[in-house]
């Protein structure tokens, strides 16, 4: 898999942020990805040395339109940690 097909895009959410104070960036990735595959995804990116990769399947959530129900998609979200002093640039200032 290629680097973008693995990283689909980075979660700038008010959580998120509090969690980069300690290292840690989330980004909705494949749902076929490996933990491998995202370690090296991120590390050739962002230019960063990644020490953990965490993994979580998201639920997707049923909502309502008019009478009908229908569930969102399930995704896939990727906690990485980078090592001490690393930093990626995307994410600071927002």
């Amino acid at each position: 898999m290629q680097i973008f097909d693995v990283l689909r895009k980075p979660l700038i959410t008010e959580k998120n942020a509090c969690l980069q104070a300690t290292g840690k960036y989330a980004f909705e990735v494949a749902a076929e990805a490996t933990k491998p595959q995202i370690k090296t995804a991120v590390e050739a990116a962002y230019k960063v040395t990644v020490t953990g990769v965490n993994v979580i399947m998201v639920k997707g959530k049923m909502k309502r339109m008019g009478r009908g129900l229908f569930r969102t998609p399930d995704w896939k979200k990727a906690l990485v940690t980078l090592k001490a002093g690393d930093k990626i640039e995307l994410f600071e200032g927002v």
